[in-house]
């Protein structure tokens, strides 16, 4: 006598519940089953090329060492940038580096008057409509300013702010395409010179350990000619998904003005 639910097939016990599994498994076919994508590549490297080299002795560059300042008497309330008026903050910059023509606080002398001038000159000021993003990842945003130049060129700080004021971590100046926010990235888009159809991309990225911003990405890229879907922007602008961006002229300077006098500034990065 057998136990209730178990059937005898030849000599070995199976339980009715096994037995019709089995069958309705056997009249799927190959449903479900894993089909073959192909053969996959062989992984090829990293090959270490020559490996007799010895290592370099000196360390490399700390490009984070320069490139915070704190900005002279400049309050923030409660760490908010937004209660701060930009053209001030780059005005307080101004007056304690007023003769700095290259480095992170370098300014054409012309322009370094004009954004004095800001207070009874805003249709001239040089300073942008600035821009906002959580660019740290401490749960405030920073405060992103662009400055107009001579020849296009476009000056870019970013400003944290801590312990009731503002620290600058990140300054650099270059004639650009246009700039970028991606995230927590700021990305500088500028022409690359001497090779026609790229251009050179900059992601600017903070860094916890250096607690400034830092160039973490370079990279050349192929851009497609104007007709040909994307394609270079002319004029340099801030984009963000938060607000739309408005297109900025270039500046009305003579052709060869703020150069008679000073050495265009250096790129900071």
């Amino acid at each position: 006598m057998t136990p209730r639910g178990v059937q005898l097939i030849g000599a070995v016990a199976v339980p009715a519940a096994v037995l019709f599994g089995a069958l309705a498994l056997a009249g799927c076919g190959n449903q479900g089953e894993l089909k073959s994508a192909g053969p996959t590549p062989t992984a090829v490297g990293p090959v270490r090329l020559w490996p007799d080299l010895p290592p370099a002795t000196n360390p490399p560059i700390d490009y984070g060492e320069s490139d915070t300042e704190r900005v002279p008497g400049v309050d923030v309330p409660d760490n908010d940038v937004h209660s701060v008026d930009p053209v001030a903050v780059v005005q307080a910059e101004v007056r304690a580096h007023g003769d700095a023509r290259s480095g992170a606080d370098g300014l054409y002398e012309q322009t370094a008057r004009a954004i004095g001038a800001c207070a009874t000159d805003r249709k001239d000021c040089p300073v942008l409509t600035p821009y906002y993003r959580d660019l740290t990842g401490n749960g405030r945003d920073e405060l992103i300013v662009g400055i107009r130049m001579p020849d296009q060129q476009l000056g870019v700080r970013v400003y944290l702010a801590e312990n009731g004021g503002l620290t600058r971590i990140m300054s650099t100046v270059d004639q650009v395409v246009n700039v970028e926010l991606a995230g927590r990235d700021l990305i500088m888009r500028v022409s690359s010179a001497g090779i026609p159809g790229y251009e050179y991309r900059t992601a600017w990225s903070w860094d916890e350990q250096q607690r400034t911003m830092l160039p973490a990405r370079d990279e050349i890229v192929r851009v497609k000619p104007p007709g040909r879907g994307t394609s270079v922007v002319p004029a340099p602008a801030f984009v963000s998904p938060s607000a739309t961006p408005r297109p900025v002229a270039p500046p009305s300077a003579a052709p060869g003005a703020g150069r008679a006098d000073t050495a265009p500034p250096e790129v900071s990065q």
